[in-house]
């Protein structure tokens, strides 16, 4: 999984490239409540949060208790600066409703908040759909609606938001098929885990400029794109556990030279480990536990210089080098692996290895 330090990271990366995008935001900004509007942008905005508040059927902790009155740069979560067009207009750029627990939908009227460049509303109990409106929203640079009880497909409005960089819609119900499109746009972080998306990896998942990819916990099924391997410039992460994955790793696996978290985990991958993998030198974590991997476990891997953690159990690995158990996170449980503790019966190894698996003979189902 991410490591807290990198969340931290990127959530400064963010952070900066917003400060330069809307020089001078303000925690909060206060007016008296006889001061008039200053700008149409305000008012547009005044009309879109008083939409959205009565669009709430629940908030318990009163997070929008003082969104009353005109002055929207005093309500609790919203954030203004001067517009990115005209610095003497004053205008609403960020939203951030995290961990408020409120419930209820996004009315259309959110699309008037024309200059939004960040949309905040992770671990809340919204539901319903993406307003179609957000289209509108060309500044959006960050949108997380991460746990939530959004559903229906996969929210196209995002297609039409071309300064998006940052798009999280993980802990949701979205469903149906993941769309190419999705890998076309210049983002640099995606988090669709944990939905019930049914699909396949898209053949064109390569094309996508992200540094961390997580699609972990959906029915995703077929084989991982060999355009993975196109990624190599700028993949970081990369989390695909639990999505029902087939077929085996590519040897062009290693070209993902800049990789640091690679976690296939919880699928039936199978085959053997490609020896490429130890030419990943930045790799810290690597997890291919619960698949079927056999053969033995390439001592190139285990002596990757970074390499923290490295989990390898309930596979059917026949033989690992001693390189390997000197790593401090080490787990070959429920493999095949002579006189080493906790392995799988004779009988389970002897079924396996009666009936060996090739890659070659793989279908990959396509949806």
């Amino acid at each position: 999984m991410m490591k807290s330090s990198d969340f931290i990271n990127l959530a400064l990366w963010s952070i900066i490239n917003i400060m330069l995008f809307f020089p001078r935001v303000s925690p909060q900004i206060f007016y008296p409540p006889d001061l008039p509007i200053t700008s149409p942008q305000l008012v547009k905005a005044y009309i879109a949060l008083q939409a959205w508040k009565n669009a709430i059927t629940s908030d318990p902790h009163q997070f929008t208790a003082n969104w009353c009155g005109p002055h929207v740069c005093n309500y609790t979560g919203v954030y203004c600066a001067p517009a990115p067009y005209d610095p003497f207009i004053l205008t609403v750029a960020g939203i951030d409703l995290n961990h408020a627990n409120i419930a209820g939908f996004l009315p259309e009227e959110l699309g008037l908040l024309k200059d939004l460049a960040l949309f905040h509303i992770n671990t809340n109990r919204f539901f319903g759909v993406i307003p179609d409106s957000f289209i509108h929203l060309k500044f959006l640079f960050e949108l997380d609606i991460s746990n939530n009880h959004f559903s229906g497909p996969f929210p196209g409005v995002v297609f039409f938001l071309h300064s998006l960089k940052y798009l999280d819609v993980r802990f949701n119900e979205f469903d149906g098929k993941i769309p190419p499109e999705l890998f076309e746009l210049k983002l640099d972080a995606l988090f669709i885990n944990n939905n019930r998306f049914q699909s396949t990896l898209p053949s064109n998942l390569g094309n996508s400029p992200v540094s961390v990819f997580v699609v972990a916990n959906n029915d995703i099924r077929g084989c991982i794109p060999p355009s993975l391997a196109n990624m190599a410039e700028t993949l970081d992460e990369i989390i695909l556990s639990n999505i029902a994955l087939t077929g085996c790793l590519r040897q062009d696996i290693g070209l993902l030279r800049g990789l640091t978290v690679l976690d296939v985990s919880f699928n039936y991958l199978a085959g053997p480990l490609p020896e490429s993998i130890g030419a990943m030198k930045s790799l810290e974590q690597l997890n291919v536990a619960h698949n079927k991997f056999s053969g033995q476990v390439p001592s190139s891997i285990c002596s990757l210089p970074k390499l923290e953690n490295f989990t390898y159990s309930s596979n059917y690995f026949s033989g690992e080098p001693l390189v390997c158990l000197r790593l401090p996170g080490n787990d070959d449980r429920r493999n095949c692996i002579p006189n080493r503790p906790f392995q799988r019966t004779p009988d389970e190894c002897s079924n396996f290895y009666a009936h060996p698996i090739s890659c070659a003979s793989i279908q990959c189902p396509i949806f």
